[in-house]
């Protein structure tokens, strides 16, 4: 298999076979992210995505049952390259049962229903998407490139056409300045997107990003620990989605939690209690990852 520069995946997509079909993110604006910062986006050659899928069948056809298709957000890929890759990923690997990517809100309002539809029909079952924050000011700020309303359009247009949404959110994304603000708009928006899961990572300033020359010069501040805390509960105790699985089992994370929402948000929310009293061990700074 071929790959070019790092490759990103969710932790949940820890054992699926990745296949980079995307170089880079079409957005690549977003303020506090450098993951693709030295990559140009394109399209791969179709035929060169086809014939690492076929390597990756003769070599683990029988045993693989995830396909995560790389990089940023490669729903943004041709409708027709879409079709091709899932076609082959479908006649070659008989155990298969979930193809997933990570998606914005702009491709994804880009695709007609009627593309959507035929993805999901031809294999596409997840989306991973991070809007990060609900609050408008924040997403304006972040460059997030779309509104709390054409997330909640993406999310009803993928749901629509039976995908799975995996939402992700950012603690202390808003800085110290619109926490609070952040925190409800961002329950708010995991209630209307309604995702099957969700999860929250800690926000962590990159060295080259504009985030970070926003803290160089004093225009943004991170949280403490107990602000991002204090975040995490607003949203876990504000949020109301249908059923979803939710964790910060994320590396960025001071306390790793899981659980379903909304059965287990009493729980949940007595663990970061737990945490804000100093009667939960927290994990330690040298521990956490980007």
């Amino acid at each position: 298999m071929r790959y070019e520069g790092k490759v990103y995946r969710p932790p949940s997509e820890s054992d699926a076979y990745i296949l980079q079909a995307t170089i880079g993110c079409s957005w690549n604006r977003c303020t506090y992210c450098d993951m693709y910062r030295d990559k140009v986006y394109r399209e791969r050659e179709l035929a060169d995505v086809l014939e690492d899928l076929r390597t990756a069948v003769a070599i683990a056809g029988q045993r693989l049952d995830k396909l995560f298709v790389a990089d940023g957000d490669a729903l943004g890929m041709a409708t027709e390259s879409w079709l091709a890759i899932l076609d082959a990923a479908r006649a070659g690997l008989p155990k298969l049962r979930r193809v997933s990517c990570y998606a914005t809100a702009s491709n994804l309002l880009k695709k007609s229903p009627e593309e959507l539809a035929t993805l999901r029909e031809r294999g596409l079952t997840r989306l991973y998407i991070g809007p990060e924050s609900g609050d408008d000011a924040t997403l304006k700020r972040i460059a997030k490139g779309a509104s709390h309303a054409e997330h909640v359009e993406a999310a009803r247009r993928a749901h629509a056409a039976g995908m799975e949404l995996s939402m992700i959110v950012l603690l202390g994304i808003a800085g110290t300045a619109r926490a609070q603000e952040h925190a409800a708009a961002t329950a708010d928006l995991i209630t209307e997107m309604d995702p099957e899961y969700f999860a929250a990572l800690t926000t962590t300033v990159v060295p080259g990003t504009p985030l970070y020359r926003l803290q160089s010069t004093g225009r943004y501040v991170l949280p403490g620990v107990d602000g991002m805390l204090a975040e995490l509960r607003t949203i876990v105790d504000r949020a109301r989605p249908s059923d979803a699985v939710f964790r910060t089992n994320h590396a960025s994370n001071y306390l790793p939690l899981a659980g379903r929402l909304p059965q287990d948000r009493e729980r949940i929310v007595e663990t970061i209690d737990g945490a804000l009293a100093g009667q939960v061990l927290l994990r330690p700074e040298w521990a956490r990852g980007l």
